[in-house]
Formats: C-alpha cells, structure tokens, sequence
C-alpha cells in the first residue's frame, strides 16, 4: 500500500504549531520569573501577541522595519550583482576562478562583527533620520556574495557541453555560450542562490544598524528594548524579522518556480 506524501502546506502548520507549544513550555517550564520579580528572558507567546495587539505596537512595524528593510534590499541588489560578474567574469578569463572563489570564500569567513565594526568607523550610519545606514548597506551586501558567486560558477559550469560545441561550430563566441547556453543552464541555480540571499541580506542589515550609531531601524529599536528589559518587545522584533525573511524567502521561491517551470516540474 502506497502512503501518500503530507502537503507542503500541513507540515508547515504543523511545524509551526511545534514551535509556539515548544517555546510555550520552555517559558512555562525553563524560563520562569525568577523570585521577587515578573521579569523573564523568554515571554510566553500570549505576552508577545499582548505586545503586538493588545498594546498596539504592531501599528509602528512599518516605521521601525522600513530603513532596515531598504538597507537590507539595496545590499542584496549590490551584493548579487557583484556576485554575478564576478562569476560572469570567470568564464571569459577561467585561469581567474581560484583567485575569485577565494575572495568569495575570505568574504564568507571575515568576522562580520569585526567588519561592522571598521564600516562603522569607515562609511558611518544613516545621512539622516529614516534613511538606510551605510554600515547595513555594506554588511547585507557582503554576505550575499559568497553563496552567489559558488552558485553561478557552478550553474555555468553546468552547461550541456553538447550544446556549447553547436554554437561554437556555428561560429558563436564565448558571449553568444554565454547568452544562449550557460546563462540558462545556470538559472536554476542562480535563482537558487538569489533565494537563500534574502535571509542572509536581511540579517546583515539588522547587524549593520545594531552597530552603526543610527537612530531608526530594526536596530535601534532592540538596542532601546534590550535597555529597557522588554523582553516580549524583543522577542515581538524577532518574530516580526523571521516572518518578513520568511516571506521575502517564499517570494522569491516562488520567482524561481515562475522562472524555471522545468525544474520544478521534473522535480514533482
């Protein structure tokens, strides 16, 4: 008898039920107020809805998340576009590939905490209030290039060898490979690693502005908390980041299936 595979859309709810029960406990259970006090690192998800809905926090999301989400989008377009010439250039000069796979790996490696740190010091944060700090720019576009960069070179590497020798005895140039041939071959993967820089972009805006000395953003607003010992507004940010990444992720998820209907179909 066949079993029939969960939908993708039941173990999501599922896996998402088991986290809010599992961080319900631990709040319950691990985490409690200690004696003399209400205060607790870990608030319960009915404390962290009351911060967001009850309270009317949620009301000032967009205010607080848009210089973030600006930083963190300009990054991703500069990061990815790097990235992709940087893999572009590669086929043009292959002798260059170990030279720019370890430029991309050194940018995976740095330190990115230390390297806020010198862009802090170096770019400084936002020109004026509300807008996205040079620091997050910088540090959401640098954690983009790696997985970019091994991405593409290996999409183009991937390419139908076949399919490169018929333009090359039609008398088609390394661009014309590129154009017709590689590019395609590649988008998948391309597509892919774009998909998984969303996350990444966003996160290092959020840590480019918790370093910069900017006064708006994700940021700033759990600099503020964190003084404050607002537990459920922290975790309330948190959340609210993991749901746009989460969303930002399944956008471009669903980018990729609209682009390449071939690789999704072959993989139903």
């Amino acid at each position: 008898m066949r079993v029939g595979r969960m939908p993708t859309w039941a173990s999501g709810i599922i896996g998402g039920i088991s986290l809010v029960l599992l961080w319900w406990l631990m709040s319950v259970i691990a985490f409690r107020p200690q004696e003399g006090t209400t205060f607790t690192p870990v608030p319960s998800p009915l404390a962290v809805f009351q911060w967001l809905f009850v309270d009317g926090n949620i009301a000032g999301a967009w205010s607080v998340f848009q210089p973030t989400i600006t930083a963190a989008a300009i990054g991703y377009v500069w990061g990815n576009g790097i990235a992709l010439v940087l893999a572009a250039f590669v086929l043009v000069f292959p002798k260059t590939e170990t030279v720019i796979t370890q430029i991309a790996v050194v940018s995976y490696c740095l330190p990115i905490v230390a390297i806020g740190g010198i862009s802090v010091v170096v770019l400084g944060g936002a020109k004026s209030p509300g807008d996205p700090s040079a620091t997050a720019i910088f540090l959401a576009a640098l954690v983009c290039v790696f997985t970019t960069v091994v991405g593409a070179i290996l999409g183009f590497k991937s390419a139908d060898k076949a399919s490169l020798d018929v333009v090359r005895v039609f008398g088609g140039s390394s661009w014309t490979q590129l154009r017709k041939v590689r590019l395609i071959a590649a988008l998948p993967a391309i597509l892919n690693a774009l998909q998984i820089a969303v996350p990444t972009a966003f996160l290092g805006a959020v840590l480019g502005e918790y370093l910069g000395a900017i006064t708006a953003g994700v940021g700033p607003t759990l600099i503020r908390l964190q003084g404050q010992l607002d537990a459920a507004g922290v975790w309330s940010v948190f959340l609210l980041c993991a749901v746009f990444a989460l969303v930002a992720y399944g956008l471009v998820g669903l980018l990729v299936r609209v682009v390449t209907p071939w690789v999704s179909g072959a993989a139903r």
